[in-house]
């Protein structure tokens, strides 16, 4: 058997699917091949099943803590040490999501290798539209776990070649010869959009239950299918698995990573392509038009109230289940409101906050005062970071974070591991409804976002404004001007109705892009986007993080944390064993 710890490393808990009975001698018993999956159809969608729960979504992990945006004051936080330059090759950054992406696609194989084999039910027309769906789901969920792959570990070999990863559309088995050179990135990209393809001409835009026979699509209508037996398959029950909106929204996500410098050229996918794939996504809601219009605080209280628990915020493209906890707030509240304080945003993202008319605070028409810094601001930082003097919590405490402050330990420094180390607390996705306090716990429902719409509006405005510049858009009807002047419109931004900063920049590519990369900073903030925005665009990694030391009415800007990065590090390493192990799976340069 060739290279079958490599076998065991990728698909641990993918053994049992596989015909390996030869790996164990005597063979284990009560352990499930992949014929049994043939006539147990819950069985054969447990094996979907671990794709989505091994899906790289993380509701708690913000990596934001490794850039420019935040320090974390917890010592063993991984992104920490990762930004303090013990990233390597070795650590679980680069073994984790390559061991959890590969066992996922196996398990997608394995599926779409047997789905149609299945027995999902008695009535032949309603067992068609099952394989169509749970095949649909699998090849969405293939580009998904692809696109990670490539976000993590793309990037140029010691030769300059941009290279992918390997691309993997057959289960492997104990016999499969796992010594196989990495896919270029083209290669990759367009298996992404192959899978995508295929997941839009198997799913519908979204699982909803239609009223009559008259709304069963014609594919299914001409069999005879009625609305009750679509709604069985199609309907809303199912609401939160893969679906036509969601792998339209994942492909603009990578054509994005794709066109961006960093892997561009040599991606095969042009700035162009990746404006154009946003489109199709934003026009299913009406293009700028639909843009939800409280889709910044869409992790509020007052946001999700009325949401049940198979309903989506309309900024929601895709989430996960919903929790009913405190977690988040335990995690990041100030220790006087029983939180950890374990985010700190730095000074260098509260700067990039611009003054509410919409001119950046050192533009000599901001009338920033330097000694009432919080006052007049982009309504977004208050909503986003708690300031020295905000309040917070159920009862509206005032949050004190200077270095004098003898009250609580909410001051700079004041309480190693829990108090803040930049003068700053997270308060976004935390709702100060909710009461960590362990003598009065009040939880509140959490959703956990995977993708939103302003994401996918950026990327729009970031790729229309290079192909087209500022105030064009091809043939979508509006351009990368039209959607920042929205977003920030929408955030609150601009003076009597007008936005002259906004204005300014719309004749030049350049400022533009430097306008679209600030407003993709801000709404995406603590989102885990960041930390792979700055390598996709080239930019500089070492920009050290910054806080502020307040005493009365002094504000002391200091220095947190530097940023050990090397210029090598735009693009992640593979891992160290498999690279050791495999000759031909060739390093990128540098690590």
């Amino acid at each position: 058997m060739k290279n079958i710890s490599k076998l065991i490393l990728l698909s641990a808990v993918t053994v049992s699917l596989a015909s390996c009975d030869d790996l164990f001698d005597p063979a284990i018993e009560n352990i499930k091949d992949v014929n049994s999956m043939y006539n147990e159809p819950t069985y054969a969608d447990g094996i979907l099943g671990d794709a989505y729960i091994l899906m790289p979504y993380s509701n708690g992990s913000v990596n934001d803590v490794a850039t420019d945006d935040a320090v974390s004051n917890d010592n063993a936080n991984g992104w920490r040490t990762i930004a303090g330059g013990a990233w390597t090759s070795q650590t679980g950054l680069s073994n984790d999501n390559w061991r959890d992406r590969n066992a996922s696609i196996q398990h997608l194989n394995t599926f779409l290798e047997n789905a149609d084999k299945v027995t999902w039910a008695v009535d032949e027309n309603v067992n068609q539209m099952f394989i169509d769906r749970l095949m649909g789901e699998a090849y969405g969920l293939r580009a998904l776990n692809l696109y990670f792959l490539l976000q993590n570990y793309g990037g140029k070999t010691a030769s300059g070649e941009l290279m992918g990863v390997p691309i993997w559309t057959s289960s492997f088995t104990a016999t499969t010869d796992m010594n196989v050179p990495r896919n270029t990135f083209a290669e990759c990209m367009q298996q992404i959009f192959d899978d995508v393809k295929m997941a839009e001409e198997l799913l519908p835009l979204d699982y909803v239950n239609i009223a009559n026979d008259s709304q069963v699509p014609a594919k299914y209508a001409s069999l005879g299918v009625k609305n009750d037996a679509y709604n069985r398959v199609f309907g809303a029950p199912v609401w939160c698995r893969m679906s036509g909106r969601i792998a339209k929204a994942i492909r603009a996500q990578a054509a994005l990573l794709a066109a961006s410098p960093a892997f561009n050229p040599g991606s095969g996918v042009s700035w162009e392509d990746a404006a154009n794939y946003a489109a199709q996504s934003l026009n299913d809601i009406g293009g700028v038009s639909g843009m939800p219009q409280k889709g910044h605080v869409w992790f509020t209280a007052e946001e999700d109230a009325t949401l049940g628990a198979s309903e989506n915020h309309p900024e929601i493209i895709w989430r996960g289940g919903y929790e009913d906890n405190c977690s988040v707030e335990t995690d990041n509240f100030p220790p006087s409101l029983y939180g950890k304080g374990r985010v700190n945003p730095t000074q260098n993202l509260v700067d990039a906050f611009p003054m509410a008319n919409g001119y950046p605070i050192n533009d000599v028409h901001s009338a920033y005062d330097p000694a009432n810094p919080y006052a007049n601001r982009d309504p977004r930082l208050s909503e986003y970071i708690t300031y020295n003097g905000a309040t917070q919590g159920v009862k509206g405490d005032v949050i004190n974070t200077s270095a004098d402050n003898t009250t609580n330990n909410d001051g700079i420094n004041k309480e190693a591991g829990y108090s803040t180390r930049t003068g700053y607390y997270m308060r976004k996705h935390c709702r100060s409804d909710v009461n960590p306090n362990p003598s009065s716990l009040l939880y509140k429902r959490h959703y956990v976002k995977r993708i939103r719409y302003t994401e996918i509006f950026l990327a729009y405005a970031e790729a229309a404004n290079e192909v087209w510049g500022p105030t064009a858009g091809g043939s979508n009807g509006y351009s990368a001007y039209d959607v920042i002047k929205a977003i920030r419109k929408r955030a609150g931004l601009g003076v009597g109705g007008s936005d002259p900063y906004l204005e300014s920049a719309k004749a030049s590519k350049e400022a533009m892009r430097d306008l679209i990369r600030n407003e993709r900073r801000l709404e995406l903030c603590f989102e885990n986007i960041r930390f792979w925005d700055l390598r996709r665009w080239n930019a500089p990694l070492t920009e050290t993080a910054k806080g502020v030391s307040i005493k009365g009415n002094t504000y002391n800007y200091i220095e947190v944390e530097p940023r050990k990065y090397s210029d090598y590090m735009i693009y992640g390493p593979l891992p160290y064993n498999d690279v050791l192990k495999f000759s031909n799976l060739e390093q990128n340069q540098g690590w």
